[in-house]
């Protein structure tokens, strides 16, 4: 078997294969006389390691688990491979934003009525024990010492008041508050403690935490930036070529996450079959699944080596309708085998690529999932306020401040300070991960520390697109 071409995993130090298997497609909505076990177990012995389910998708964990007894990658057989467990990256998600909740009350998540089932999954912490129960175990609770997740991720965040969820509780977890958020009661299952009294055994049952999402890409940038203390492993996200067309990830949370060192899955490379057969909706049964390789007018091929030449990317899921004997004709095959990309595609074919579907007549391919664009967004959060202590100075000075802008098709470059009409500084634009803000120091001589000066804040794209903050002014005393 020829070795796969690989890419770190962010800070997670892994190496995953440039195409990893997603659990939706055949895996969870298997057509009749479609086998979702023979292509889990297709992947693994073609070499793929990078694997992706879901608490909310149906029979998907299930059938992983059967495959993974099969191929000998579950403790719960007695000649498990315990090597080869550990060269998988396993990852699946959680859609409840809650660890402990006061009783009767809601997940505060809009799939909380789809969480319930058979051994009662009311928490994120149920959800990794039901994800370990179903991979590795007996399917209804128990899973055998030696179990473990290499990510679980926080499934669909759409706001910024999820994500202040997520990290309700963190700074001062305690086994008697109320409410804690998930993130602080995954970091006791990842580190084996007990600080939210919701893991008294003190189990290692997760390698990674992650967060994952399709619609607001300002709420993942936000989730990165309150990750003061870099728990965040990693980021999946849909990324093709019509990303561009909407408020788009790739120069906004793929570029942040990028310069956190996260990981990067990309997701919805053929926009969930709506390039191809399937209207512009999220599958949900067996005939939304696409069983061909691509399309003449829309080859899968473009699309895949299209979003592995996003910077910042280290691997793609894709969904599996169909395998067969004939590798010409098999799904999984062409699309690994267009997955080993030694080298990304130059902007010229890029451009190529995202005009290719613009002509196909699939621009709202994303109108599901993503976002409507907005354009290059203005700076935001801008403060003005005078600064009198400058350290050896005898001037006193005026900080402006802001909070990134969001990109739209282009990535942003720079920041432009004016007074008045006049630009008096440019600051460069960085991914802005954290939240202290950008900021900008108008020095003043002595004519100008009375009276009243306005300011605002221009950002500046790679096309010359710009965007003006309204004006503040300021009074000096």
């Amino acid at each position: 078997m020829k070795q796969l071409i690989t890419r770190r995993l962010g800070r997670t130090g892994r190496q995953v294969t440039t195409m990893g298997l997603g659990g939706q497609a055949s895996i969870q909505w298997p057509a009749e006389g479609v086998d979702p076990i023979a292509i889990i177990e297709k992947a693994c012995q073609l070499g793929i390691n990078y694997i992706d389910t879901s608490n909310i998708y149906g029979p998907s964990q299930k059938n992983f688990g059967e495959a993974f007894r099969r191929l000998r990658l579950s403790p719960s057989v007695e000649d498990y491979n315990h090597t080869a467990r550990e060269q998988l990256f396993i990852s699946s998600k959680t859609h409840i934003r809650s660890a402990r909740r006061p009783d009767g009350e809601r997940f505060r998540s809009d799939f909380s009525e789809g969480m319930l089932d058979n051994f009662g999954v009311s928490t994120s912490i149920d959800d990794v024990r039901r994800s370990l129960s179903l991979l590795f175990g007996d399917g209804q609770g128990g899973y055998p010492e030696g179990a473990y997740l290499d990510c679980i991720q926080f499934h669909n965040i759409n706001t910024k008041d999820e994500v202040d969820m997520l990290f309700e509780g963190f700074d001062e977890p305690s086994p008697d508050q109320p409410w804690i958020g998930s993130l602080v009661a995954m970091l006791d299952l990842r580190e084996g403690t007990n600080r939210t009294g919701c893991n008294p055994k003190k189990e290692k049952l997760i390698k990674h935490i992650g967060i994952s999402g399709h619609w607001n890409t300002a709420a993942h940038i936000y989730a990165i930036q309150r990750d003061n203390h870099r728990i965040l492993d990693t980021l999946l996200v849909t990324i093709n070529p019509s990303d561009c067309k909407y408020m788009g990830h790739r120069h906004n949370a793929i570029a942040a996450a990028k310069a956190a060192d996260m990981g990067v899955i990309g997701m919805k490379v053929f926009a969930d079959a709506s390039y191809y057969h399937k209207e512009v909706r999220f599958s949900n049964n067996p005939e939304d699944v696409y069983h061909d390789v691509g399309s003449d007018e829309i080859p899968s091929r473009d699309l895949i080596r299209y979003a592995l030449s996003i910077e910042g990317i280290s691997t793609l899921i894709v969904g599996i309708g169909h395998i067969d004997d004939n590798a010409g004709k098999c799904q999984l095959e062409q699309n690994l085998s267009a997955a080993q990309l030694s080298e990304t595609l130059e902007a010229g074919e890029m451009n190529r690529i995202e005009r290719m579907v613009t002509s196909a007549g699939k621009d709202s391919a994303n109108a599901y999932f993503q976002r409507k664009a907005t354009g290059l967004t203005a700076p935001r959060n801008v403060g003005v306020e005078e600064d009198s202590a400058m350290p050896g100075l005898n001037r006193c000075a005026v900080r402006v401040s802001w909070q990134t802008s969001y990109a739209g098709a282009e990535p942003i470059e720079r920041y432009e300070v004016l007074c008045y009409e006049d630009v008096i500084g440019t600051v460069p634009h960085v991914p802005q991960i954290t939240q202290q803000a950008f900021h900008y120091d108008d020095i003043l001589n002595e004519d100008q520390k009375k009276g009243t000066r306005k300011y605002k804040v221009r950002a500046v794209d790679a096309a010359g697109n710009q965007a003006e903050s309204q004006a503040f002014e300021i009074d000096l005393l």
